[in-house]
């Protein structure tokens, strides 16, 4: 019964039966959706507006917006800054948000086995922790799941593991034998109902410990029966599986480190930009306030009944302290705050080059280039080190005939003869 099976475990590790959901749905493991977006509907705002105001522009704009509400010292009204500053951000957002939903949520399309002798399709996303799912050849694994069964002789099932290590190479995983007799019989699978005993879930792709108690029988697992989330199954036309960790907790996502957000060599260059032009003009505002402050002890002071003093000015020095930041707000075009939305615009044109670019095409696939991003376009190409290992994976082995002597026989003095010797060799 549920209740036995609950305090047969203590709250270490991963428990789970198969083709049980209303006992698994108890531990409340997540179901497989999976979300590598940074924004959402609640955080967008926010967020955006934080990585926006890391600009020194729009960080210079935001001040000067403050110090236009301090009446002694606006010489503008407020609305001025606001408009530019809002048509900036808004622009910025909406780049933002259309390449962010460019990552979005992946629903892949799966096939999982329902409790009855049939299969029914849905999507990887509504799949859950103990379904039984059945994987095709050439399909990704989005689910950590156990190997059951598959068409291959001893429950055997070869899968490509590039996206996880980058290695392209075959790998080979097997099922136990108690599982691998359930072969693709419905029947048998639908009435599987093992109970799994397993480590937390964790970013160790190399291990797995775990206990399979089937039929009053306990069964050891390791990794080398689980297919992991981002596996290629290969040279295998089916194979059945029992989902252990689903959506966050599987291998793959515990390694996913938190997205950060990227910024371009020509965005810290604009920043230095900016700095400069912030520090000379300070620097101006600085002048001219020194030589207002002179002005006014030496020839306004004079000239009160005219140009009188202000009620909060007491002296030429505090009237110069306040026309330094009047001067610092009408000198705000000196700030080009503009510069920004060109960058952005050019960015945008260049993805739209790379989408339509025939050199780029790959036909074999019929799939063209795709600019995911437009933050990063001009990174491109800006490779300064090559790092390769003894895999030879930035390398090509090619073994070319040159010649050689087949009963005293001179072969491969031409090139026309390689063909006929490798012909004559065989």
């Amino acid at each position: 019964s549920l209740s036995l099976f609950l305090s047969s475990f203590s709250e270490q590790g991963r428990y789970l039966q198969a083709n049980s959901r209303e006992l698994n749905i108890v531990f409340g493991y997540p179901n497989n959706t999976i979300k590598t977006s940074r924004y959402n509907v609640f955080n967008f705002l926010p967020l955006n507006l934080f990585e926006q105001f890391q600009r020194l522009a729009n960080a210079y704009f935001l001040i000067l917006l403050f110090l236009q509400l301090i009446p002694q010292i606006s010489s503008l009204a407020w609305y001025t800054t606001v408009i530019p500053l809002l048509v900036v951000l808004s622009i910025t957002a909406v780049k933002d948000a259309i390449d962010d939903m460019g990552y979005g949520e992946i629903l892949k399309a799966g096939i999982q086995g329902s409790f009855s002798y049939r299969i029914k399709e849905d999507k990887w996303m509504n799949i859950q922790v103990g379904d039984i799912i059945k994987l095709k050849n050439n399909q990704s694994v989005t689910a950590d799941v156990l190997l059951l069964s598959s068409s291959e002789p001893y429950g055997l099932t070869y899968i490509e593991t590039a996206e996880l290590d980058g290695e392209t190479n075959l790998k080979v995983k097997q099922a136990i034998s108690v599982t691998s007799n359930l072969e693709d019989n419905l029947g048998l699978l639908s009435a599987f109902d093992g109970k799994v005993k397993c480590e937390s879930p964790n970013n160790k792709l190399d291990k797995f410990t775990g206990i399979l108690t089937y039929k009053g029988k306990n069964y050891l697992l390791n990794h080398d029966k689980l297919l992991l989330r981002g596996c290629v199954i290969r040279n295998t036309d089916w194979c059945y599986g029992l989902v252990i960790y689903t959506g966050p907790d599987t291998k793959l996502m515990q390694n996913c480190g938190k997205s950060t957000f990227k910024r371009t060599h020509m965005d810290h260059l604009l920043n230095v930009l900016v700095l400069w032009i912030f520090l000379f003009l300070g620097s101006m505002c600085f002048i001219l306030a020194i030589g207002h402050g002179i002005w006014e002890h030496k020839k306004g002071y004079y000239f009160q009944s005219f140009l009188p003093w202000k009620k909060y000015v007491s002296s030429s020095v505090a009237s110069a302290i306040l026309i330094f930041w009047s001067y610092f707000i009408i000198l705000n075009t000196m700030v080009p705050i503009s510069l920004y939305v060109s960058v952005e615009i050019i960015r945008l044109g260049n993805s739209c080059y790379i989408n339509w670019d025939r050199k780029m095409f790959y036909a074999p696939k019929n799939t063209p280039a795709r600019a995911r991003t437009t933050t990063l376009n001009e990174e491109l190409g800006q490779v300064k080190y090559v790092f390769s290992d003894k895999t030879g994976t930035l390398t090509q082995n090619i073994m070319v005939f040159n010649k050689c002597s087949i009963n005293g026989i001179f072969y491969g003095m031409h090139p026309e003869n390689t063909a006929f010797i490798i012909l004559y060799h065989f």
